[in-house]
């Protein structure tokens, strides 16, 4: 059976100012999305499943899905803010969803296989999709046994604010032994610093391995994240922006040695649009992969 990618593509895209989940950065009008489900196609992912927002579905279904007709599977759910376990309450006042790992959660049902986890908005490169196939082919069938691509934090920083990474630390066999959410990275004077919970900036190791949201995981991981969602709302499901991410859970499996979590090198480099002023560099990144034949000049 051939591993699942569920993209997440339920972002408002607030600092950038739009949908930038479907706007055109390749020479024929390509997302960034586009050249994920190409990656992911020939390194050997058989479904693809995307997670919107029921808002713009008929957009998304026009300007993304009609392109990948014939060539994969492909499937769509919704994010929403109302979308929480039986018997869970939250603030009536809240208005946005509960981040990454409550996105996650909308693809329960339609994933049965070994599946990784991606935001639609970050270009992650083709050898990252192959080691990630290939880790995700070695655990059909088991449990337990996780991974996510690790990049080098000074080369996942914009020139145009600051970025949210999860930094991590592995051990001598490359597993994950513990990740922590860093805000506000940037480069200062040549160093790679963040800023902690007193606004006081921290310098951080340029060689660090960051997450970049590219997980793999099997399907048991949906009923941890289920059970723990509701914890998480029992305890701060009044409050108007407080975000279940997937690294504090995976963080937490990992402390309860349920799991291991497998720190995957990669060759990519990675890339995206944090901000609207990114895009001139994102397009000129892309044109130089067709260069190199990385890409055709038309993906699909």
């Amino acid at each position: 059976m051939k591993p699942t990618l569920l993209i997440l593509a339920a972002g408002m895209g607030s600092r950038y100012g739009g949908l930038k989940q479907i706007d055109g950065l390749g020479p024929n009008g390509e997302t960034i999305m586009d050249y994920s489900v190409y990656d992911a196609i020939r390194a050997g992912f058989g479904k693809i499943v995307f997670v919107i927002r029921e808002s713009f579905a008929e957009e998304f279904k026009k300007i993304v899905l009609k392109k990948f007709e014939n060539k994969v599977d492909c499937q769509i759910c919704f994010q929403s803010i109302d979308k929480v376990p039986a018997g869970c309450t939250y603030n009536p006042e809240r208005t946005k969803p509960w981040g990454t790992n409550h996105a996650i959660l909308m693809g329960k049902d339609l994933i049965n296989e070994p599946f990784a986890v991606i935001n639609a908005d970050d270009f992650y490169g083709k050898d990252a999709f192959e080691v990630l196939a290939r880790f995700l082919q070695s655990v059909e069938g088991k449990k337990n046994q996780y991974c996510m691509v690790g990049y080098r934090v000074a080369n996942t920083l914009s020139e145009n604010g600051t970025v949210s990474r999860g930094v991590c630390e592995k051990d001598e066999n490359d597993f994950l032994t513990s990740v922590t959410e860093r805000t506000k990275i940037e480069n200062k004077s040549g160093q790679v610093v963040y800023t902690d919970e007193n606004d006081q900036d921290v310098e951080l190791n340029p060689n660090a391995p960051v997450s970049m949201n590219m997980w793999g995981f099997t399907p048991e991981y949906f009923q941890y994240a289920e059970d723990e969602f509701k914890l998480f709302l029992s305890q701060h499901g009044q409050e108007l922006k407080s975000e279940f991410y997937i690294p504090t859970l995976v963080n937490q499996l990992i402390q309860n040695k349920t799991i291991t979590c497998k720190v995957l090198d990669t060759t990519s480099k990675w890339f995206g649009v944090t901000y609207a002023e990114d895009k001139p560099q994102v397009v000129m990144k892309i044109n130089g992969l067709i260069k190199q034949g990385v890409y055709p000049y038309k993906l699909f």
